[in-house]
């Protein structure tokens, strides 16, 4: 940014150089540090936040938070220059809307273009857009060639040009770093979320104020549950009249292969309104990336490097065999539950309910497994040092999809397609249905919740015995004791001030890690629905009534009972979306197998042998796989305005680059003329 830019900047922002330089800005970001860090590390932590770019810092804003006692956290409210926030909006491509409200990469040269219809610097950027912005300052905070070690700690290596908040995060020196609420837009967006609205979500708002990732999954969630309705409906008369096998075979392929072709469809056409649907696999390396520092071929810019093929060598030789081992020990508890419910037939009448205990067991037991192994995959995913966010995610789902399968749906191919019992399937079903969908609200909402008002209360006594074990004299040696901090020249909080009270809340909330839980639990539940729909059509309709309630549940939780998540920018739902696919891919053979096997089936065809209706419902199961893959290539993944406007945006870089080009060509044709 050119010296004449930050002046127009500068007065366009309305401030004084005096009130710009005592004006202590709002707070985007908070980091909060361990009380017995080391007094060379604390200092050398802030010195780096608030330092040059050449020095390896952030060029942010740092204010400390006074601390009330020893033992409490160091807490730093990260804040940041306007000059420096636009400068780093432009650096990340934040997209903005242009004059004609079309998606626009933000630009401090074409700034006038962005401040439309009387807005001014401090509309231009949301709140969220600030937090964003600090947030990748941070991260970028890195070590000079000279700092091979943290101050204090020398068994932390740094290399050269190395992330340090990330690296600090991860041993502990920083505990937290969040962004805080906006309680005034929280209300707002609350609103006008969870309140009664049936369907109907605010998904804009929410993309405004959560990011794309999270208000892509609320928007897949709202169009999953609409889509719901039509089978839930069928269902309820599938379940009254009893010979529609063969209808819910046919029926529910068609449909699962409509609903993830359109869902593509509409997920497209909302990222290119929010300026995704240009990202590729090409980003950043992720902040957890390890490895040497040395030049990227493609950005030119110094980052992480590490070999390919260790990478390949951790997935293959040591990840998968574990996650197949995993796999064989959660078919052998599947065998047990199986053995464990002969047993109890044997000693009860299968009427009784004490035979299904084994079952209701085995659901619990299914729901817990998957939560350990939930953090085991991400463990071993960290472990093979993936270097971007995208290729992370893809491995982690994948990991977890695989054991998932097994965990939670092979007991019933093996009671479909082994044992061959459609009733005990149908019961198994069900059992594993519901008891996994009270769970997991259980799970979402009132566990959280539980937690949040156990962590306050615990906050709340803790103050209480301290103040109450000291006199006054002692307590104000200790305030005082506490505010010399070993930091130099950074402003302090005011004890008074509204953000302590709003840090310590939001603080001890739970922390929301992503979407990942979210979208493993539609996944499970639309197996349910789908791998076997015709034996147990109803299950459309437990989901929807579920999937009501889960989007006010997830919405309270996300404004109510978790910290502020960070942005995250995406383009589409990742790896859900091919392992949606190969469920409804399953989905076809399952059905197909379950209907070949139906007593209906063989009664209406007496005359037909099993090696002809085997080769019938061959014949039936192809002509359905093909008809999904006719309706692949007839739906187009973009709708037809998002393609003429991507090409029109094409065409007009290309123009703009000709233009370039052109001006620069008369320039050196001016210098080089002849004289005729």
């Amino acid at each position: 940014m050119s010296k004449r830019q930050r002046a127009d900047i500068e007065s366009i922002s309305g401030l004084e150089p005096e009130e710009r330089a005592t004006e202590l800005p709002p707070t985007y970001v908070v980091m909060k540090v361990v009380p017995d860090i080391h007094e060379k590390a604390l200092q050398w932590l802030a010195t780096k936040i608030r330092a040059k770019k050449s020095d390896g810092g952030g060029e942010l804003v740092a204010i400390l938070q006074p601390k009330t006692n020893a033992e409490e956290e160091y807490t730093f409210h990260i804040s940041a220059t306007k000059i420096k926030l636009l400068e780093i909006a432009e650096d990340i491509d934040l997209v903005k809307p242009d004059p004609r409200g079309r998606p626009r990469e933000f630009t401090v040269a074409s700034l006038d273009d962005f401040l439309i219809d009387g807005t001014t610097i401090d509309d231009l950027l949301t709140i969220a857009d600030r937090q964003t912005i600090v947030l990748h300052e941070l991260e970028n905070i890195r070590a000079l060639e000279y700092e091979k070690f943290i101050p204090g700690y020398p068994l932390f290596k740094l290399h050269e040009n190395q992330s340090i908040v990330p690296l600090a995060h991860n041993k502990q020196l920083i505990t937290k770093i969040y962004p805080l609420h906006d309680d005034e837009e929280l209300k707002k967006l609350a609103g006008s979320w969870y309140m009664p609205r049936w369907f109907k979500q605010p998904i804009g708002d929410i993309k405004e104020y959560f990011g794309e990732s999270i208000a892509l999954y609320f928007a897949f969630l709202e169009y999953y549950t609409l889509a719901l309705v039509v089978p839930s409906v069928l269902g309820l008369f599938g379940y009254i009249f009893t010979e529609t096998v063969p209808f819910f075979c046919i029926f529910n392929v068609i449909w699962v292969t409509l609903f993830l072709e359109v869902w593509k469809r509409k997920s497209n056409e909302l990222a290119f309104k929010w300026g995704t649907i240009g990202m590729t696999s090409l980003d950043e390396p992720r902040p957890g990336f390890r490895g040497f520092m040395g030049v990227d071929a493609v950005t030119g810019k110094v980052c992480p490097q590490s070999p390919r093929f260790m990478t390949y060598v951790k997935m293959y030789a040591v990840s998968l065999p574990i996650v197949i081992i995993c796999m064989i020990l959660a078919f052998y508890l599947m065998l047990i539950s199986f053995w464990a419910e002969d047993y109890m037939k044997e000693l009860f009448s299968p009427e009784d309910y004490l035979v299904m205990i084994p079952s209701i067991v085995y659901s619990i037991l299914v729901t817990v497994i998957s939560a350990y192994f939930k953090d085991f995959a991400s463990f071993l995913t960290e472990w093979e040092n993936h270097r971007t966010q995208s290729q992370f995610e893809r491995h982690r789902v994948t990991k977890l999809v695989l054991f998932e399968f097994v965990n939670n749906f092979l007991s019933l191919f093996y009671i479909a397609f082994v044992i061959q019992d459609i009733d005990m399937l149908r019961s198994q079903l069900q059992t594993m249905l519901l008891i996994s969908q009270a769970i997991n609200n259980f799970q979402e909402v009132f566990m959280p919740l539980g937690m949040n008002y156990y962590s306050t209360k615990k906050s709340q006594s803790l103050k209480q015995q301290k103040t109450s074990h000291k006199t006054n004299p002692e307590v104000e040696q200790e305030k005082a004791a506490a505010g010399s901090f070993p930091l130099l020249n950074i402003p302090q909080l005011q004890p008074d001030d509204p953000r302590i009270k709003q840090v310590e809340a939001e603080g001890a909330m739970e922390e929301y890690q992503d979407t990942f839980d979210d979208y493993l639990e539609l996944y499970i539940q639309f197996g349910y629905v789908f791998l076997f729909s015709s034996v147990y059509p109803i299950a459309a309709l437990w989901a929807l009534l579920n999937n009501v309630l889960e989007i006010r549940a997830d919405a309270f939780k996300m404004c109510q009972l978790f910290r502020r998540p960070f942005i995250r920018k995406v383009k589409d739902i990742g790896a859900w979306q091919r392992s949606f696919e190969v469920l409804g891919g399953l989905s076809i053979l399952t059905n197909c197998g379950v209907l070949y096997l139906s007593a209906d089936i063989r009664k209406r065809f007496p005359s037909y042998s099993d090696v002809e209706l085997l080769i019938a419902f061959m014949c039936i199961e192809q002509l359905l796989l093909g008809t999904r893959y006719l309706i692949h290539i007839v739906i187009s993944d973009k709708p037809e305005w998002v393609r003429v406007a991507l090409a029109r945006k094409s065409y007009e870089s290309k123009q703009a680059l000709k233009f370039e080009r052109s001006q620069k060509n008369k320039k050196i044709l001016f210098r080089y003329r002849t004289v005729q």
